[in-house]
């Protein structure tokens, strides 16, 4: 990009079209005057807030499920599923090795112990036979993650769960919109938790999204959610900071309501979720297109039997096909520069498997999240996403890779 180029836009590699890329998240009319509604009512927040309890009876109607609790991020959402286990010290919890920290972070805050699972070479998602290995006596629970928008094998995964007595509780941070079986994620566990963070498909700025067709367990997150108290019973929108809450804590608990800004901006999100999830689709399936027949790079697999929402485009690299002696993950950083200076968006997301980070040291070398980080790259960044664009930038994106892997030399 030359100096004086306007941010926002890169020249394409078709007779030098310039395609504008599309920043996210998309905010426009009904956004501004869903906030603006939240202001005029003046009602901010509250256990009972209206704009927080239409935000959970929409998400559960959209999903299918029984009950929707919000939250103030996708690490609560996740951490009050797994409170509502009951989980103590010494109870250990299968995670894949590969997810954001948080999917492991939320363990933790229960004093658990997160058991890492290996993840399958080509989706990415756990290994349920590696997480079935790792089972023993004191395994409470499983937390399946639906990594970069692509449902993980939960047939297996509820059959693993059945055999051992373990409760599935579903990490679909990046993964709104998508199904397994004609089934909608969120629903096909036990309990699940979304994402509402700004760089996610459904976003909010930062918020969360908690669903179970369970109504003890929904009791339980509820009371966590809420600093160990009941949700109060009534709520008068003439008193709007007054409730009838019993302040008797029942039990451990935090503060993780959500503000009814955060809650009405993800109410005039939710009916462009069908729209983003469709622009999506098509962009992953143009981008595989044109990628799909290069030399050494393998792009996204989707199965037949579920459906991929592409939060994240993860594109793998096989230096040995390519003619290279050179470590995958040099490859990749080259690949990364070139792409970059030909203006494409393209970012690493993540460099280590979570049992990698300093936080837990492991020396177990987890060989198929390893080598997924090591020789891969995002098609998209969180700024820029794949999601967010118009075809025109995925073909002068396509273009980019064409030529620049083309023209690699290791």
């Amino acid at each position: 990009m030359t100096r004086d180029q306007p941010p926002g836009e890169r020249r394409g590699g078709r007779q030098g079209h310039r395609a504008v890329k599309q920043r996210w998240p998309m905010l426009g009319a009904a956004d501004r005057a869903a906030v603006a509604r939240v202001l005029d009512r003046g009602v901010l927040s509250g256990a009972g807030a209206p704009e927080m309890k239409a935000l959970e009876a929409e998400f559960a109607e959209l999903v299918g499920a029984g009950h929707c609790l919000a939250t103030n991020s996708g690490t609560a959402a996740l951490h009050i599923a797994l409170a509502a286990v009951g989980l103590g010290r010494g109870d250990e919890v299968i995670v894949p090795a590969f997810s954001f920290i948080a999917t492991a972070q939320a363990v933790l805050h229960e004093g658990a112990t997160p058991v890492f699972a290996d993840v399958d070479p080509t989706t990415f998602n756990i290994d349920v036979e590696d997480a079935a290995r790792r089972v023993t006596s004191r395994t409470r629970a499983i937390v399946p993650v639906h990594l970069h928008g692509l449902p993980a094998d939960m047939d297996e995964v509820v059959a693993l769960a059945r055999e051992h007595g373990l409760v599935v509780i579903e990490d679909a941070a990046q993964a709104h919109g998508a199904t397994y079986r004609g089934r909608p994620v969120g629903t096909l566990g036990t309990m699940a938790a979304f994402s509402l963070n700004s760089t996610k498909n459904f976003p909010a700025g930062e918020g969360g999204l908690f669903v179970t067709n369970d109504e003890r367990l929904h009791g339980l997150a509820a009371r966590v959610r809420f600093d160990g108290l009941d949700t109060p019973s009534k709520w008068d929108p003439a008193r709007p900071l007054d409730d009838e809450a019993d302040s008797l804590a029942q039990s451990r608990g935090w503060m993780y309501l959500p503000g009814e800004l955060t809650s009405a901006l993800a109410r005039a999100q939710l009916p462009r979720l069908a729209e983003t999830t469709a622009r999506a689709q098509r962009n992953g399936a143009r981008l595989t297109e044109r990628l799909r027949s290069l030399r050494a790079v393998e792009t996204p697999i989707v199965p037949p039997d579920r459906t991929h929402v592409f939060h994240k485009y993860r594109v793998r690299l096989d230096s040995r096909r390519a003619g290279s002696s050179l470590a995958p993950s040099l490859v990749r950083d080259r690949l990364l520069e070139a792409l970059r200076a030909e203006g494409v968006e393209a970012v690493l997301w993540q460099e280590r498997a979570l049992p990698h980070h300093p936080l837990f040291a492991s020396p177990e070398p987890y060989p198929n999240a390893t080598a997924a980080l090591d020789g891969s790259i995002v098609i998209g960044s969180q700024s820029y996403p794949l999601f967010a664009q118009p075809l025109e930038v995925i073909d002068a994106w396509a273009d980019a890779f064409e030529k620049v892997w083309t023209n690699l030399r290791f």
